[in-house]
């Protein structure tokens, strides 16, 4: 295969990648989207989206990728469905393999999203998205004056519990240990929460229910004992994982493999390197703040390349 020269390669497909295609290609830097094979990002588990604007009445998360997908796709952004196996980005062009086939860049947009962690739990995985779910600021207000469950010890954990007290009838935490490893104050808010039970030195050993999630099957750590628990809702808030192996020892992470990007930019430790959505973004892990920063890896690029024309002019 003849190694052709891009300006852009978009690495990765979720609404930080496809609003990053949507601009590239408006630029007319026309775009190559590596999208992967699951592509659209973590909303494609995620069935009832309420807080992307401009749905009046929500919409699906695949629907609303799908129709990303297609407005970058009619402003010509071209895509290839399959991982990237490989990259180089010691030096420009910078070098990207699929299998065995080279792709030169002249500059990329890392947009790999992150994935939530799960226990690995069978029924867990079935029911994801009926009601068990890794995002609380995604789907709490679909559990009105219902019990839920929050696995998990650290401050996401706390966060997430805190927030569901806003609607679930009562928020039961569940946490391997005797002890929180959240911060203090953060511990100390879901300990005084009367609408909160901590359940400790307990795991969740399964998920029950047929279609949706019905109870939470509980392991005492100390005694063996199992018990069942009857909620609607489950929520693993145990972390995520930037999906960051690729780049390993070639651009700069923090210690957990997010991508740090500079100040209020796209710009990472690679000159011509952007990043954007939720792989270097810990924080707000949102949909519509992963596209948000997909426009601004897009414009810093598109700013870049004019700049590297000129030098090189």
């Amino acid at each position: 295969m003849d190694t052709k020269m891009e300006n852009v390669v978009i690495i990765g497909s979720g609404p930080a990648g496809l609003t990053a295609a949507i601009y590239a290609s408006r630029a007319n830097l026309a775009p190559l989207m590596i999208e992967g094979y699951e592509s659209g990002g973590q909303l494609m588990t995620t069935t009832e989206v309420e807080n992307f604007p401009g749905h009046a009445r929500g919409i699906q998360g695949p629907e609303l990728m799908m129709a990303t997908r297609s407005q970058a796709e009619w402003l010509k952004t071209r895509f290839v469905t399959k991982n990237v196996t490989k990259v180089d980005l010691s030096k420009r062009p910078f070098k990207i393999w699929i299998d065995n086939d080279l792709i030169e860049a002249k500059s990329v947009i890392i947009s790999t999203g992150a994935t939530a962690k799960y226990l690995g739990l069978e029924n867990e995985k079935r029911l994801i998205g009926r009601g068990v779910s890794a995002c609380a600021t995604c789907d709490g207000a679909f559990f009105k004056n219902q019990p839920v469950v929050v696995v998990g010890g650290g401050d996401t954990a706390m966060e997430e519990a805190n927030f569901l007290t806003r609607f679930a009838s009562k928020v039961y935490v569940v946490h391997r240990r005797d002890s929180f490893r959240a911060s203090k104050i953060m511990s100390d808010r879901v300990l005084n929460n009367p609408k909160i039970e901590v359940i400790w030195n307990t795991e969740l050993a399964d998920v029950e229910g047929e279609k949706n999630v019905t109870g939470a099957k509980l392991r005492n750590l100390e005694t063996g004992k199992e018990t069942t628990l009857a909620v609607e809702g489950i929520f693993i808030a145990i972390g995520h994982k930037p999906n960051t192996d690729l780049f390993k020892d070639q651009i700069a992470m923090n210690e957990v493999g997010y991508l740090l990007t500079e100040g209020k930019t796209s710009y990472t430790s690679v000159p011509g390197v952007f990043a954007c959505g939720d792989v270097q973004d810990p924080i707000y892990r949102q949909a519509i703040t992963a596209a948000g920063t997909g426009c601004m890896a897009a414009m810093d690029a598109e700013r870049w390349l004019e700049a590297q024309e000129h030098h090189h002019a």
